[in-house]
């Protein structure tokens, strides 16, 4: 059999890869979460008149202000990290980096609209991250969206 004849390797689905580093990274967010949170709690107490016991009312604006807030340091963890070396921590023992399509590296505005694009891929069940399992290059939603890729690094020896 010659190398002609031999199909070319269907692209890897990095679902599972995708979702265990979306795990990962789940961590040092729900750290930063904490971090964003220490002044909204102090805010709060301090407006209920150093109630400690009281909590911040859900859908109230201190709230709302306060997802945004995690939301947004979120993405800059994120965009940050890929920005910088095209991983997150999360992104490192699964050996997975980020690409621009075009093969030159991210611009700002493709990784933001790529974590704009995951959040609501999330919001809605995950469905842009299933997608990959249909899709015939294993694309999600936001790697079509932002123009970049999600590629495998081969183990080092």
């Amino acid at each position: 059999m010659t190398d002609a004849a031999i199909p070319a390797p269907r692209p890897s689905p990095l679902l599972i890869r995708r979702l265990l580093s979306l795990f990962y990274d789940f961590w040092p967010s729900l750290a930063l979460w904490m971090l964003v949170a220490v002044p909204f709690v102090l805010l709060d107490v301090a407006v209920n008149g150093g109630d400690t016991h009281h909590n911040i009312a859900p859908y109230s604006l201190l709230g709302w202000l306060l997802w945004l807030c995690c939301w947004a340091v979120s993405g800059l963890y994120a965009t940050f990290s890929w920005r910088l070396g095209g991983q997150t921590l999360g992104m490192r023992p699964w050996r997975l980096q980020l690409h621009a399509a075009s093969g030159q590296a991210p611009t700002r505005a493709m990784l933001w609209k790529r974590y704009a694009m995951g959040t609501l891929s999330l919001l809605c069940g995950g469905l842009g991250f299933w997608w990959a399992l249909f899709d015939r290059n294993r694309l999600t939603w936001h790697d079509r969206f932002s123009g970049t890729r999600l590629v495998r690094i081969p183990k080092e020896d």
